[in-house]
């Protein structure tokens, strides 16, 4: 068990500027401090490897050890958080605002994702949204009767991208840069703003984030069409990890 922090949702200098809040753990797959292992990214595929998130300023002591910390109060003490995160966002200053889920992680489990919709639920003036890759479990858990301030987005380049019917839902995806996305008929996150992965058109594209590493093991291709290419040398869509971590 680790102390609980006076205020659960913290902004970067990004979200900010947007009037965003958000909530945060750390992405895919590691071990905690006290030698338990987790995953925060079930669904991840081949994003795990181009994941903005496992570079530059999360990697700082300071953010790494935050987002730890919150992973732990989930596992160590999930309806503790709840009512912890239910309290919090009755403040005045979350009224009107939007509160993304994870800049980094992912809904991870049902109990984790049950939990959040009886957050949100509790909390009407405040709106929420989240990228993820959780597809099959968002289909079992949220769409079935999502909350009315809440608003998701899938993400590809998961193990469960042959789940989203791209003609018709609402997704992004992740380009090798702004002219890329343009030729393909997206609509750029970059020019819009984060929040128009929710309330904007149904394609959505995201330019690659300007680390050099990264980019070079990307590309020229989306993350979709690396994930397709994942698929088919793994023998079928969503069926190339034999357990919970990649």
């Amino acid at each position: 068990m680790t102390d609980k922090p006076r205020w659960l949702l913290t902004q970067n200098t990004d979200l900010r500027r947007q009037g965003i809040w958000n909530w945060s753990i750390p992405a895919w797959a590691g071990t905690l401090p006290d030698g338990r292992t987790y995953n925060t990214c079930p669904s991840a595929g081949i994003c795990a490897q181009l994941c903005y998130a496992r570079q530059g300023a999360y990697r700082f002591a300071g953010v790494k050890a935050r987002h730890e910390a919150n992973l732990m109060m989930l596992l160590d003490d999930l309806p503790g958080w709840e009512a912890q995160m239910t309290a919090e966002l009755q403040h005045k200053r979350y009224q009107g605002r939007w509160v993304r889920c994870h800049d980094a992680g992912d809904f991870f489990s049902t109990e984790y994702t049950e939990a959040w919709m009886r957050v949100m639920r509790a909390a009407p003036g405040v709106k929420f949204y989240a990228y993820t890759k959780s597809v099959s479990l968002f289909r079992d858990v949220v769409e079935p009767d999502p909350p009315e301030n809440f608003k998701w987005v899938y993400s590809l380049g998961g193990r469960e991208d042959h789940l989203v019917d791209v003609t018709i839902e609402r997704h992004v995806d992740i380009f090798p840069d702004a002219d890329s996305l343009t030729e393909a008929g997206y609509t750029s996150r970059a020019d819009e703003g984060c929040l128009v992965s929710v309330l904007g058109p149904q394609k959505v594209g995201i330019p690659a984030n300007n680390i050099k590493h990264l980019k070079k093991k990307q590309g020229d291709k989306r993350f979709s069409e690396l994930q397709r290419e994942q698929d088919a040398r793994r023998r079928g869509p969503g069926k190339q990890f034999r357990g919970g971590r990649p």
